[in-house]
C-alpha cells in the first residue's frame, strides 16, 4: 500500500509533534534543580532544629556542608526572641511626632512679575469662518415659494427657506433685498445681498 502525499504530510507532522512532546517532558522532569526527594528531607530537619535566627526563615543542614535556606513552617513562638525585643528602648531624635510645630515660611526674595501673567493669557477664540455663498439668481415660478440659486466656487445650489445647502448652511429667510444664512457647524449667521455680481 502506497502512502499518499496527504498521509505522508500528516505522518511527518505527527512525528515532529511527538519529538517536541518528548523534549518538553524531559525538561519538566530533569530541569537541573536536583532530585525532588532532597528538598522533601530538608523540611523536617528545619522544623526540629533550634536556631537563634529571627522567625520566618531557617537554615537547614543536610548531609552536605552547604546550608540551604528553607521557609519556616513551624507556628510556635520563640520566647527568647520576644524577650529580646521587649528589652529594647526607642531612642528617637527627640522630636515629638504628636505635637505640631510651626515652621517658618520663607519669604519671597523679590516681587513676582505680574506682566508675564497678563501676557500669557490665552488668546481669544478665532472668529467663525465667513459664509462664502453668493446669490446667483431666482429659481421660483409665479405662485410657488421663493427659491434661489446660490454658488460657492464652481458649485451651484437651488434652495428655499429652511433648506440646508452644502450640508452646512441653512437658509433662514429670503427677503426682497437679501437672504439670511446660518452656518450650522459654527452657529454663525450672515446676511447675503440679492444682487448678481
Amino acid at each position: 500500500m502506497k502512502i499518499g502525499t496527504e498521509n505522508r504530510t500528516k505522518l511527518f507532522l505527527a512525528i515532529g509533534l511527538g519529538v517536541i512532546a518528548v523534549i518538553v517532558v524531559g525538561f519538566e522532569l530533569f530541569d537541573g534543580s536536583g532530585p525532588p526527594a532532597a528538598a522533601n528531607t530538608a523540611q523536617p530537619a528545619a522544623a526540629t532544629e533550634p536556631s537563634n535566627r529571627p522567625a520566618g526563615r531557617r537554615v537547614a543542614k543536610t548531609g552536605k556542608s552547604s546550608a540551604v535556606s528553607v521557609p519556616r513552617l513551624d507556628p510556635t513562638l520563640e520566647l527568647k526572641l520576644l524577650a529580646e525585643t521587649e528589652d529594647s528602648k526607642y531612642a528617637g531624635s527627640g522630636r515629638n511626632i504628636f505635637v505640631s510645630q510651626a515652621e517658618a515660611i520663607p519669604q519671597p526674595k523679590a516681587r513676582p512679575n505680574t506682566d508675564n501673567a497678563i501676557s500669557h493669557a490665552p488668546p481669544p477664540p478665532p472668529p467663525p469662518p465667513p459664509i462664502l455663498l453668493k446669490f446667483f439668481g431666482f429659481a421660483s415660478k409665479p405662485g410657488e415659494p421663493k427659491r434661489i440659486f446660490l454658488s460657492q466656487g464652481e458649485d451651484v445650489f437651488i434652495a428655499g427657506e429652511g433648506d440646508i445647502v452644502d450640508r452646512r448652511y441653512r437658509i433662514l429667510h429670503i427677503g426682497p433685498a437679501s437672504i439670511e444664512v446660518e452656518d450650522v457647524l459654527n452657529n454663525n449667521r450672515q446676511t447675503i445681498p440679492l444682487t448678481q455680481g
